[in-house]
């Protein structure tokens, strides 16, 4: 019992070395980023193509969302 035990360990160890190998392989062939350049593609998704970047105005949500927490905190606890 003993020797069936440490013989599928033994080839489960070896097969997983395998596919680790494999996938490592894989990997360093499949993906050849040039130098500098982002490999996660996000500037040319569709959802970043009609944004537009936040006005000179935007300061003022920040401030207000303060304020809403620092009420609701003045009112459960005073």
């Amino acid at each position: 019992m003993g020797i069936m035990v440490n013989k599928n360990n033994l080839e489960n160890s070896e097969l997983t070395r395998r596919i680790n190998d494999d996938l490592r392989d894989k990997m360093n062939t499949g993906m050849e980023v040039p130098e500098g350049e982002d490999p996660d593609f996000a500037e040319d998704s569709e959802y970043v193509k009609d944004l537009k970047t936040t006005s000179r105005f935007g300061w003022i949500w920040i401030v207000l969302a303060l304020l809403a927490i620092l009420a609701l905190i003045i009112i459960v606890f005073l």
